[in-house]
């Protein structure tokens, strides 16, 4: 079993945004790598891969003929529990919804929360000075990908195992 989610990955113009931030070195912080920019609509779990298909097909049914919805990165960066450093997304709550409704027959959801998009910048102990930088980007959101997640120890390391297009 691996670690699920889906999620949507901001574009290269947005990830130059991102990039552009400070990320100084820090003790008891990690800075996620560009690759791990993404923003999670329905974290899944650890997940049998033989239910990948049926979560596909179950998302792709719920979003055919959705909209291609416009994502909201900032106003700024904060602190989320004190462990991360992130950046809001707002405009994904919709699409958010429609899978957690689509694929809760297949993963029931064992803890209930509001969703919220975040885009994680950081892991451990980011000092509270890092909060309230500034940043604002947006873009259109075209597909929702199903996400592996095989981080190990050895590092990250995230897998794109489906795409669902929207707009279309």
């Amino acid at each position: 079993m691996v670690r699920l989610a889906f999620a949507v990955r901001p574009p290269e113009a947005v990830r130059a945004v991102v990039a552009a931030l400070p990320r100084p070195a820090l003790a008891r912080t990690t800075w996620s790598l560009p690759e791990q920019w993404i923003v999670k609509l329905r974290p899944l779990g650890h997940v049998p891969s033989s239910l990948r298909e049926p979560l596909l097909g179950a998302a792709a049914a719920a979003l055919d003929g959705a909209p291609a919805p416009l994502a909201r990165l900032g106003p700024a960066t904060h602190r989320l529990a004190g462990q991360w450093l992130s950046v809001p997304v707002n405009g994904l709550d919709e699409l958010a919804a429609d899978i957690f409704a689509a694929t809760e027959p297949l993963v029931p959801v064992t803890h209930p929360q509001p969703f919220r998009g975040e885009l994680v910048l950081a892991r451990g102990r980011p000092p509270r000075e890092l909060s309230g930088t500034a940043i604002e980007a947006a873009w259109r959101v075209t597909e929702v990908l199903l996400v592996a997640d095989h981080s190990s120890p050895r590092g990250p390391r995230l897998e794109d195992v489906g795409a669902i297009p929207l707009g279309e």
